[in-house]
């Protein structure tokens, strides 16, 4: 095959090359399977979001078997959605997810809509899920990026070994020339770039020997020099940070049905090892700014409405 001649040339062969390469095999996952609808899909979305697929799929089951449709879980309180997110991690999530259950219930005849900025719209849903639920699970041709696809195209396309900080118009018009013409095919596309960085493009350890893209990468070819641009800043480690604390406060009260009472929340937090009553204190009026408790007059408990 000869080389392309321009860098149009290459993003458009880079993509017809990544869809037939994930059309010929991938991971099975729950959401890939025919008749996967698109509530599952969106709710697999939110739960995918910073949190490894292994997590997800047993989390995300039984999510479905008690709420199957928007309308299901519209219909109980904000709190139990955050009691069955579980650990599953940044709960204000789940609270989203119900708040999109509410909004496509009460807005959208308890169908998740199809139209990119009808998805916008709803609570908690980014440019990034808007466009998934799109063109996964109504196959319309639009770009999809999350970390994976920035990093293979940053390096198969720009021969950088780091895709930097996020750029929502940059990224997602990198994508978008990468896209076959076809929805059938740009679905694959984006479906198989996404798991082309998951599984062997990763960020620590390429395996660029399995790479369909390997003859193309331009990362490859100037002999993977080392990264020298802009990093996004890195989250703090999850020990002793207001993360923490927050995640013991609603660990608790997910093991509750009544409110727990302050001493009894402070016995959970001091039994943690932790000490710092200004961060406690901290951690407690930005979960109930947040919405994910409620003050009573008992202690606190899940939101109710």
């Amino acid at each position: 095959m000869n080389s392309p001649d321009t860098p149009d040339d290459l993003r458009a062969l880079l993509g017809a090359r990544v869809a037939a390469w994930f059309a010929a095999g991938h991971r099975d996952l729950p959401w890939r399977r025919d008749g996967f609808g698109a509530w599952g899909i969106l709710v697999s979305e939110f739960m995918l979001q910073q949190t490894p697929v292994a997590r997800v799929i047993p989390r995300l089951e039984a999510w479905l078997e008690r709420w199957p449709a928007p309308a299901d879980l519209a219909a109980v309180p904000p709190g139990e959605a955050v009691r069955a997110w579980d650990r599953l991690g940044y709960p204000r999530r789940a609270l989203a997810l119900h708040g999109a259950a509410v909004t496509i219930t009460e807005q959208h005849g308890g169908q998740v809509p199809d139209d990119v900025d009808a998805l916008l719209a709803l609570p908690g849903v980014g440019p990034y899920t808007a466009r998934a639920v799109a063109a996964f699970a109504y196959r319309v041709r639009t770009p999809v990026v999350d970390t994976n696809v920035r990093r293979v195209l940053a390096r198969a396309v720009r021969g950088d070994a780091e895709p930097g900080p996020p750029s929502t118009r940059r990224d997602l018009a990198e994508m978008e020339a990468t896209l076959p013409p076809d929805a059938a095919t740009a679905r694959l596309a984006n479906a198989g770039t996404m798991e082309l960085g998951q599984t062997l493009c990763t960020a620590r350890a390429p395996r660029c020997e399995e790479c369909p893209l390997a003859s193309l990468c331009a990362w490859r070819a100037a002999g993977y020099p080392a990264y020298t641009g802009a990093r996004a800043p890195r989250q703090k480690k999850y020990e002793g940070s207001d993360r923490q604390v927050r995640g013991l406060v609603l660990g608790e009260l997910r093991a509750h049905e009544l409110p727990v009472p302050l001493e009894a929340l402070r016995a959970r937090w001091a039994a943690a090892g932790l000490d710092d009553a200004e961060q406690f204190a901290r951690a407690l009026a930005g979960l109930e700014r947040d919405g994910l408790i409620t003050a009573t007059p008992e202690g606190y408990s899940l939101p109710a409405a």
